[in-house]
């Protein structure tokens, strides 16, 4: 662990300048680069951007906040517009290259009314090569650096330095934006995100964790982790859950029989 978290600083320490920003989302990939930035360059150096928008769950803000404290680092909050550009809004299988584009524009802007050459740092991982993340081009478009991407680390190994770190988020079950939830080619609206947010924090509020509300237009799909799947189905009011959930605006609502997948939406999957 030792030699990961060394190999880590060096790559952060290698990109030159001395302050730097990362986009810190309050999942636990952005907080271990936040932490290993902040051992690399010193706290002061080191602020933690969190952006805001419609496709961004409530409650995350907090947590990155609570994060950035518990580092020791500073936070700053923006707000971003990639759900009023076209070109996301569409939904096609390159939406998350838009969302990190207007992301990663803010942030170089950001970064460059900071001093000359702040570094622009993002929670990529290796894992992530496995999964279509168009995202990826973004931010080589715009020089925005993932050291554990680079440095090759898996999100065991990530979830491992955050425990060796003593981050709140070691274990927190896999973030992704709400817009994720959305199959390809059905439109992106706040009111769909804002849909989607509060049937995810309905079932949030069960127990469950990880979960993740699938809009496939008329209907919509529930994905819980394989071993929570018997304790949803046999949830003693599942059906008036259901009910709630349909009268959110789907016509029907039921729960995925092979459980939580990422970007199981993917066409790939």
């Amino acid at each position: 662990m030792n030699e990961l978290l060394e190999r880590l600083e060096a790559r952060v320490s290698s990109y030159g300048s001395t302050a730097v920003l990362v986009a810190l989302s309050g999942g636990v990939d952005s907080a271990v680069v936040t932490a290993v930035s902040a051992r690399a360059r010193g706290h002061a150096n080191v602020t933690a951007v969190t952006a805001v928008s419609p496709s961004y769950p409530a409650g995350e803000l907090e947590t990155a906040r609570s994060l950035a404290a518990e580092i020791g680092v500073t936070h700053r909050v923006i707000e971003t517009h990639e759900v009023e550009r076209e070109a996301y809004a569409r939904n096609d299988e390159l939406r998350c290259f838009h969302c990190k584009t207007e992301l990663y524009a803010t942030l170089s802007r950001l970064a460059a009314t900071a001093g000359p050459g702040v570094a622009v740092l993002a929670g990529a991982n290796a894992d992530d090569l496995a999964d279509v993340r168009p995202g990826l081009r973004a931010a080589t478009q715009h020089g925005v650096r993932n050291p554990l991407l680079e440095e090759n680390v898996g999100k065991v190994d990530v979830r491992a330095i955050a425990s060796a770190l003593g981050l709140s988020v070691a274990d927190k079950p896999a973030l992704a934006c709400l817009s994720s939830r959305v199959a390809f080619g059905l439109r992106i609206m706040p009111s769909l995100l804002s849909r989607v947010d509060r049937a995810e924090q309905a079932i949030r509020q069960l127990g469950f964790d990880s979960v993740r509300v699938r809009h496939r237009g008329p209907s919509a799909t529930i994905e819980v982790p394989v071993e929570d799947l018997d304790r949803l189905r046999e949830y003693e009011a599942l059906e008036q859950l259901l009910a709630k959930l349909r009268s959110l605006g789907w016509d029907e609502v039921s729960v995925d029989p092979a459980g939580y997948r990422q970007g199981s939406l993917n066409p790939t999957r």
